[in-house]
């Protein structure tokens, strides 16, 4: 008698378990209202509201069945616990818009048995907007990235051109497959969001001192929705290599100036003035130089330009300025280095010099005074390190001032 009597109450607990272990149907309440929606966000019958309610947990699939009996799927087998839901549906089922036409919708619950039950009811689409968003001429530029501030290939340039209006997001997925890196666009004429030509300009925090993403290789992602939801995404890779914000400083801030004729800080018309420094690269990424290489004579009438070694977007030099300078700042500049010692690059068909991290390189120079420079005898001459076109740190600027007498 014991043993029939738990037989049976095993039988009505399985049978309760079927109904969804709450003494009724796993699905019941199941609603969807409008039975015809007009989904082009005039704002009139655009989504229609799919109701119903779990009475225990399930894996619950909404999906909507089209004439020729394909299946789109809204929700597919999400898991659900007990409870009332209410969501709403706008005619689009992964970013595409279901063209027009009758529909038979799908409410689907599955128990964790695997018992199956179903409830469905017609919906009608008319006058949806299927056109989707375009990011036509979707371009990265270039693909291999160095976010360093050497002057090459610091930058990346993200275009497109958008089709019809939308909201856009464009970011970079890291190696890892989760990381965002979100990338902001340049404000224009044309606002963010409008149809026309939208360019990003990606420098990865570097300029305002941040560590940019860390090397290796990424995905560049944008992803536009309209206001219905059609959604269209596009893709490209980028290689990021070198990234890190340049380090480097004059070490011990120190600097000796004298006249190698007579060895002290004397110099008639006609002799020099020479320098001796060191230069460190204290970061984690090499910093660019570029001519003329340490040792070069300047005549103090001449200046880095009239040599012909203009500024460098993105360059470092070592410059030496004067009091009462009467011109641009540090007029005579030298490589933060040997360029026979530094590591060379062919990079767009030019050699490029770089003084790598942790290295450090002895700069030396001359300056013949072949003028007075000035109307007193008694000047102030300092270096610097100057990173061109970009910016110079404080503790790089001015540094070690000392009184140089200039003999009449």
């Amino acid at each position: 008698m014991v043993v029939f009597n738990l037989i049976i109450l095993g039988m009505l607990t399985l049978s309760l378990c079927l109904t969804g272990c709450f003494g009724g149907p796993l699905l019941t309440g199941v609603s969807v209202s409008p039975q015809t929606i007009t989904p082009n966000a005039d704002g009139l019958e655009d989504v229609t509201r799919i109701s119903y309610q779990l009475n225990g947990s399930a894996d619950l699939s909404i999906y909507l069945i089209d004439q020729a009996g394909q299946r789109h799927y809204f929700r597919d087998d999400r898991r659900r616990s007990a409870g009332d839901y209410r969501v709403d549906f706008s005619g689009v089922v992964e970013g595409t818009m279901l063209p027009d036409g009758a529909y038979t919708w799908v409410v689907e619950a599955m128990s964790d048995d695997g018992t199956t039950v179903k409830e469905e009811g017609s919906l009608t689409i008319q006058n949806a907007d299927t056109t989707k968003p375009e990011l036509q001429g979707f371009s990265v530029y270039p693909q291999v990235f160095t976010p360093n501030q050497d002057g090459i290939d610091d930058r990346v340039d993200i275009n497109y051109y958008l089709t019809k209006e939308a909201d856009v997001l464009v970011y970079l997925i890291a190696p890892d497959g989760e990381t965002r890196y979100p990338i902001a666009e340049v404000e224009r004429e044309i606002e963010p969001g409008q149809p026309g030509f939208h360019t990003y300009d990606y420098e990865g925090g570097v300029d305002l001192g941040a560590d940019p993403p860390p090397d290796g290789d990424y995905i560049v992602y944008a992803e536009a929705t309209d206001r219905v939801g059609n959604r269209t995404i596009v893709t490209e890779t980028l290689t990021i290599r070198e990234g890190g914000v340049p380090r480097a400083d004059i070490v011990g801030a120190e600097v000796t100036f004298l006249n190698p004729e007579s060895g002290n800080q004397v110099v008639p018309l006609g002799q020099s003035l020479a320098f001796t420094l060191t230069v460190e690269n204290f970061g984690s990424v090499p910093i660019r130089t570029h001519g003329p290489s340490s040792g070069e004579a300047y005549r103090s009438d001449e200046n880095f330009n009239t040599k012909g070694f203009n500024e460098s977007s993105g360059a470092w030099r070592i410059g030496i300025d004067y009091e009462g300078n009467p011109s641009y700042a540090y007029p005579y500049r030298w490589a933060v280095g040997n360029l026979a010692e530094l590591e060379q690059r062919l990079i767009n068909d030019n050699i490029e010099y770089f003084l790598m991290p942790g290295q450090r390189a002895v700069v030396t120079g001359t300056i013949q005074i072949v003028a007075p420079i000035a109307n007193r005898d008694r000047i102030e001459f300092w270096a610097g390190l100057i990173h061109e076109m970009v910016r110079i740190d404080t503790f790089n600027d001015h540094v070690d001032p000392q009184p140089i007498v200039i003999g009449f």
